[in-house]
């Protein structure tokens, strides 16, 4: 008989322990699309692990990559030193990257990866005489991870009531979520626009265009609800940033490597910004591993400006580069290219989209919004007790479905594994029905 699992040292990240532990949910090996629980059940993985096993679990091409790297050599700095799979990882990822934007920072995950981004605007500001653009602009409902600077242009209330007193020289988009008028939208939503020009009539009147540094945004809003751009709003975003030369960044940790059918969001959208920050499906999730993609010329104003053998961005971390996780991009990099999962992720997609709005009708649901491999369910939520519907529904799907979502307020959130079947949508989609329809 096992031993009963101690969880009481451990606090748990973005979960609400005492409710956790009270009945834990235990997963123990994952392969393919399903992970299998601690009492030997198969659970079909709708939301790739969180939103980063795009190459379905235990890839045998990635697991064998981290071991023979494990086996030569297990760690090594990246200050002032190297190793060859580093600079392997940087170009490899240099190779699927929006024209220009080939020079890479690595890091450990999203979160290093906004603060890292946030820190080269306002350095390449100051470092080509434009020391006056200290102020950062984001948007409601943002989810840019959990560092100071990502907190800062965040937009998530809860975030910025507990630690925002310290957080300054940040202003914030209105999002463009509206459901009263494009409710049930497949792909893109035609009305929200003009939510655009908010950048430059309010915020840029308000604060002087010459102060503002970089403008960053999700291309589509993961974390807070599946929040899908109006059509013709990121390319305005991006035009008023080239007007008053101000740099916008794309936070792709959720959309980046094939999520909308292209290795980018940017691809997809055709708005090339000045920097991407990506993390979670880099690796395929086997090794944390994050990354700025910053255009060239930028990175050349930091070697240029410079003085001769000195440090151009005094900046970095510890895992910079790490082997292992070098490694395991590397290899995911050639899965991802070798097997056609970005094309294969468009081919689904709107297989995808019909099984959503399949939903469409059902007791409860507010909205259905989708865009490639992602879909939100919105639910109307119970009077005083906001999200309790959709924890309901999660924790249903878990128990008696098989079933691993993700929800975020009262909105059911799927994100798949690319190398999910028509069968296994069938199944995710049709379990969340039969537990909506029992929750009504």
């Amino acid at each position: 008989m096992p031993v009963p699992l101690d969880t009481s040292h451990l606090w748990m990240p973005f979960t609400a322990n005492r409710q956790y532990k009270a009945q834990p949910r235990l997963l123990v090996s994952a392969s393919g699309m399903y992970y299998t629980s601690d009492d030997g059940r198969r659970i079909l993985d709708g939301t790739a692990g969180l939103w980063c096993v795009n190459a379905g679990h235990g890839h045998p091409r990635i697991v064998e990559a981290v071991q023979k790297q494990a086996t030569e050599m297990d760690y090594a700095p990246f200050f002032q030193m190297g190793h060859p799979k580093g600079f392997e990882a940087a170009t490899a990822l240099a190779e699927i990257a929006p024209a220009g934007l080939d020079r890479v920072f690595f890091c450990n995950d999203g979160s290093e990866g906004v603060d890292t981004a946030l820190k080269i605007a306002l350095a390449y500001h100051r470092m080509r005489g434009d020391a006056g653009r200290t102020r950062l602009i984001g948007r409601e409902r943002g989810y840019h991870g959990v560092g100071f600077g990502g907190i800062a242009v965040g937009g998530i209330a809860g975030n910025r009531k507990q630690f925002g007193p310290t957080l300054a020289a940040a202003d914030h988009l209105r999002h463009p979520l509206d459901i009263a008028r494009n409710a049930f939208s497949r792909g893109l939503p035609e009305h929200g626009t003009e939510l655009a020009d908010e950048l430059e009539q309010r915020l840029l009147n308000l604060h002087d265009p010459s102060s503002i540094a970089a403008v960053i945004v999700e291309p589509l809003q993961g974390s807070t609800g599946v929040i899908l751009p109006p059509k013709g709003y990121l390319e305005k975003i991006r035009a008023i940033c080239d007007k008053y030369n101000i740099l916008l960044i794309f936070d792709e940790v959720i959309t980046g490597f094939g999520r909308l059918g292209t290795a980018f969001a940017a691809d997809y959208f055709k708005v090339i910004p000045d920097m991407i920050v990506c993390a979670k499906a880099l690796t395929n999730a086997a090794v944390p591993m994050g990354a700025v993609l910053v255009r060239r010329d930028i990175h050349d104003t930091f070697m240029q400006a410079a003085p001769a053998d000195t440090i151009e961005f005094a900046h970095g971390y510890t895992y910079s580069a790490h082997p292992l996780a070098a490694a395991a991009a590397c290899a995911t990099l050639q899965v991802y290219r070798e097997e056609d999962l970005f094309a294969r992720a468009a081919d689904m997609s709107a297989y995808f989209e019909n099984a959503a709005h399949s939903l469409r009708g059902l007791p409860g649901i507010k909205d259905i919004r989708n865009l490639g491999l992602v879909c939100g369910i919105e639910l109307d939520s119970l009077s005083g007790k906001p999200g309790a519907r959709a924890y309901d529904i999660f924790h249903r799907a878990f128990h008696e479905k098989g079933l691993l979502i993700r929800v975020t307020g009262d909105v059911i959130a799927l994100s798949p594994p690319l190398i999910i079947e028509r069968e296994q949508i069938d199944e995710l989609f049709g379990g969340i029905a039969d537990l909506i329809r029992q929750t009504a």
